[in-house]
């Protein structure tokens, strides 16, 4: 195992190249408000973060990522535009994989620019290219805007595409949902008998529980709301489908992406910033048509991004996670911002893989 010296020293030398390039170094706290990040990502986040408990500030988590309080601080005093670096420990519960390290170094990269949100992309994944070019490393994005304009197009009800966006990033519950929306899936005989039934609650057991009477027959009409929508079509499940399955050289899944736009139209301006995004991409010496797109990609770890996403990857270890990881986020600086927004964009490095691949990059 590398030694945590050579991690710490490695992950100043990315920092500085990061300082090299514009970027002014921050910190941030390694105890986080729990509340904070539970409002963000749901209870879900128990799950993966490390949660301890204070007298005076109620619940904390150790530091489970940097994006998040580097977002909070530019969105309280930060000036436009701006460009951060950072490099410090995270940590992360592994319970479904004992062998994945729990705590690890980051040292990260983020510009907050709204005047030309397509180069911003190009800028930080080609400096992440560059730096790490001499690991021989394999690029992957994709957009998840891409999908999200998708969900919001659909013939459907707001109910049911807010549950999509809010799944967007847990693809079985996506799908589930889904085959649910298009009638495909059966419903649960209990549910039906709970619907059916004039008054559900005529017959209910005692009540037990956080949730009032009240709050239950409130969840039961929406319940009934969603069962008299009408189903997706199959014509919009298979466009669904179609995005889904693109993963090609970029230049050819924007064609691909331009012809079913074709058919679900609302797709179309994701479809121009991506078009926006290869020019500046091929502007910043990037060969688009060398680097690959897959449109379902960042779904499963990178809950916040809402837009462009990549991931560096050693081929020849995969056994390993990502050697890097970014994207877009511009929603979550509305969050933070409490109605002020700015469109940004960032990425990390693991700087222990970087050392593990072959040394300093």
């Amino acid at each position: 195992m590398t030694n945590r010296a050579a991690i710490r020293a490695e992950a100043m030398r990315l920092r500085g190249l990061f300082e090299a390039a514009g970027a002014e170094p921050v910190e941030t706290g390694i105890l986080q408000p729990a509340d904070l990040l539970l409002d963000l990502y749901g209870e879900d986040i128990r799950a993966r973060a490390y949660v301890t408990s204070d007298a005076l500030r109620g619940e904390q988590m150790l530091r489970p990522d940097f994006t998040v309080p580097v977002v909070q601080m530019h969105m309280a005093h930060g000036a436009e535009p701006a460009c951060y670096t950072y490099a410090g420990e995270v940590f992360r519960r592994q319970e479904d994989d004992p062998d994945r390290a729990n705590e690890y170094t980051q040292a990260g990269f983020e510009v907050f620019d709204r005047t030309n949100p397509e180069a911003a992309d190009a800028r930080v994944f080609a400096l992440f290219h560059q730096v790490l070019a001499p690991l021989k490393l394999r690029a992957a994005t994709g957009d998840i805007g891409i999908l999200m304009a998708a969900v919001e197009g659909l013939r459907t009800s707001e109910r049911r595409k807010a549950a999509l966006r809010r799944h967007i990033w847990r693809p079985k519950r996506f799908r589930a949902l889904i085959d649910r929306y298009a009638a495909r899936a059966r419903v649960p005989e209990s549910r039906a008998a709970l619907l059916a039934a004039t008054d559900p609650m005529a017959h209910a057991a005692p009540m037990i529980g956080l949730r009032s009477e009240t709050e239950i027959r409130q969840r039961i009409d929406i319940l009934r709301e969603d069962a008299a929508a009408a189903p997706l079509s199959e014509n919009e499940v298979a466009l669904l489908d179609a995005i889904l399955a693109v993963r090609e050289t970029s230049d050819n899944a924007l064609e691909q992406l331009r012809d079913i736009a074709v058919d679900m139209p609302a797709i179309a301006p994701a479809i121009d910033r991506l078009a926006r995004r290869l020019d500046a991409l091929g502007d910043a010496g990037i060969d688009v048509t060398a680097l690959d797109f897959e449109a379902s990609y960042g779904r499963t770890q990178m809950e916040y991004y809402d837009g462009f996403v990549f991931g560096f990857y050693a081929e020849r270890r995969p056994d390993l996670p990502p050697v890097a990881t970014g994207g877009r986020y511009d929603a979550l600086t509305r969050q933070l911002g409490r109605g002020r927004e700015i469109p940004a964009v960032g990425g990390v490095i693991r700087p222990g893989l970087v050392i593990d691949l072959g040394g300093a990059a």
